[in-house]
């Protein structure tokens, strides 16, 4: 029998706690439920589980803050729970760390089909073929490596340094970095990336692609990724 995958959710509302940990628990996962965000940060550290649902407004300590104190220790796939789908909020997890997010009230299947998208991400953290088998001409491969100025991507060892110094990504930004790679110079649009990298099979909130832009940016450097206004974004050669 195949493991359970192991999910922490923090919600400090006892229903809808209650109520999602059944249903998850119905669909397959094991689930460590817990009622705010200090309890959830020591079931973390105790179970390391394999994927952690976060309600943003939790008391003690909130989901965007256990968020980022999770992703100082842990590449660990996060998705943030939020009730309001224009909030703030949706953002400031983003940026925390969080690889996704899902608007409350949501569907239990909607849910569960979200979960296991960023599993099938995180279990094929390469990313698609065409990402770890292309380079354009104008970048140089040695042994599975590319390099575009100062930047060295590893797509075989999935490592990435700058200018020597290794540069540390959680796997949602290595699959973006891997989509961008292997087409350097074409500009890739918001939905296309949203349908590589996030496997979203329907339309989905472009915020989630600009953030993780956003933090990728700011470690492989401001000026690799360009902005194609109206388009999307490319990878500068």
């Amino acid at each position: 029998m195949a493991e359970q995958t192991h999910v922490l959710f923090v919600e400090d509302d006892d229903v809808i706690r209650e109520a999602t940990q059944l249903a998850l628990e119905r669909d397959g996962f094991a689930v460590t439920a817990m009622p705010d965000g200090l309890a959830g940060l020591e079931a973390f550290r105790a179970n390391q589980p394999d994927i952690a649902l976060l309600d943003v407004m939790v008391p003690g300590l909130d989901g965007v803050s256990l968020c980022r104190r999770i992703r100082d220790e842990s590449t660990v796939p996060v998705i943030m729970l939020s009730a309001r789908a224009d909030s703030i909020d949706v953002v400031l997890g983003l940026e925390a760390g969080a690889d996704d997010y899902v608007t409350k009230p949501f569907d239990g299947a909607v849910l569960v089909a979200r979960i296991r998208a960023v599993l099938r991400r995180f279990g094929h953290a390469s990313g698609p073929a065409s990402a770890s088998n292309s380079a354009d001409e104008r970048t140089s491969a040695d042994g599975g490596v590319l390099h575009f100025g100062d930047l060295e991507i590893d797509t075989e060892g999935m490592e990435v340094r700058r200018g020597g110094a290794p540069v540390a990504l959680t796997p949602t930004e290595m699959r973006l970095l891997l989509e961008f790679s292997s087409a350097p110079g074409t500009v890739l649009s918001r939905d296309k990336l949203l349908e590589r990298v996030w496997d979203y099979g329907w339309g989905g909130d472009t915020r989630v692609v600009d953030v993780h832009v956003q933090r990728l940016r700011t470690k492989v450097g401001q000026d690799r990724i360009e902005t194609v206004r109206g388009f999307g974004y490319k990878l500068k050669a």
